[in-house]
């Protein structure tokens, strides 16, 4: 049976996340307590206790949702999992594509924790804040959503950041050209069109700051072959050609999160079962309403470890 793990973005976070794991098992404190090395701070503190308003900063937040993405991986090879045996490929949502290429090797926890911060940091500077602005339109069809961005640009940077499936997209860029791709979107008939309580414009033209920051911050970091494929956002093929990654990488910061597509991909090639790894639920719950055919699974307790074991290891 093929499976593939998937790895939640942002979005995902909340106080308290992963702290079951860290009591009940080594290797998922061995985890946070090398991220804190890292990142030469107690982010550990911030993601158990809190407070919210400090884990939903950006760049506390992705190299967050890394952490406990990652003390899942640790957890389950601990306990037996072959990574590289047990598992067909990996992808993850925007910054989770970085949880993914660390569980597969590529980059080191550390290098992923530090690389993520400077992540963060770019895309919260690159653009004022009040600036840009970011809306879920759910209910119409891509082809509408190009044209209401296409439309709502005679008055600045709107585009589409995120497909996401199950009629779900999400539009980002200047703050007035997005309301109004947001009021023609619902004029249009969509079923929901709504502002998002983001920081920044991610996954836009906007973001090509941050973008220029992290080719240089990957241009430094050790990069290895990683031993599960990896589904990349940007192209969604598979990508083991560390410089190829580094590419995608860079460009994932400005272009869109095709994560219907990747869905469909994975449904194509046979997947039987999608774990989501970390925290939340949403891409489990995407993926159900993109292909009902897969089994989508989330894994983020120590409740939850045995099950996949069994499933996986037989």
């Amino acid at each position: 049976m093929a499976v593939a793990f998937t790895f939640p973005g942002q979005g995902s976070q909340s106080v308290g996340m992963g702290k079951a794991l860290t009591e009940q098992f080594a290797a998922a404190r061995h985890v946070f307590e090398e991220v804190d090395d890292a990142l030469g701070e107690k982010l550990s503190r911030t993601i158990f206790e809190g407070p919210e308003d400090a884990l939903q900063l950006t760049a506390n937040t992705q190299p967050a949702l890394m952490a406990v993405s990652l003390a899942v991986v640790r957890v389950l090879e601990a306990e037996g999992l072959d990574l590289k045996a047990d598992i067909s490929y990996v992808a993850g949502h925007s910054l989770g594509e970085y949880s993914a290429l660390c569980a597969a090797g590529t980059f080191s926890l550390g290098d992923t924790a530090r690389l993520l911060r400077i992540r963060g940091n770019a895309m919260q500077k690159a653009v004022p804040v009040g600036k840009g602005a970011m809306a879920a339109i759910i209910g119409l069809s891509d082809e509408d959503v190009e044209a209401v961005c296409k439309e709502a640009s005679s008055l600045g940077v709107c585009e589409i950041a995120n497909d996401n499936g199950g009629g779900q997209l999400v539009i980002s860029g200047e703050k007035t050209p997005v309301e109004k791709a947001a009021e023609l979107a619902s004029a249009k008939g969509a079923k929901r069109a709504i502002l998002l309580p983001v920081s920044a414009p991610f996954h836009s033209s906007l973001m090509r700051p941050a973008a220029d920051a992290m080719e240089e911050a990957l241009d430094g970091v050790k990069k290895s072959i990683p031993v599960v494929p990896v589904i990349a956002n940007v192209s969604v093929e598979p990508v083991e050609d560390p410089d190829e990654i580094a590419k995608l990488l860079v460009a994932q910061v400005t272009g869109r999160v095709r994560w219907r597509e990747t869905v469909s991909w994975f449904a194509a090639a046979e997947i039987a079962t999608l774990y989501e790894l970390g925290a939340g639920k949403v891409l489990s719950g995407l993926a159900r309403r993109i292909d009902r055919s897969l089994n989508a699974v989330s894994v983020g307790t120590p409740e939850d470890i045995d099950g996949v074991l069994k499933a996986i290891k037989g």
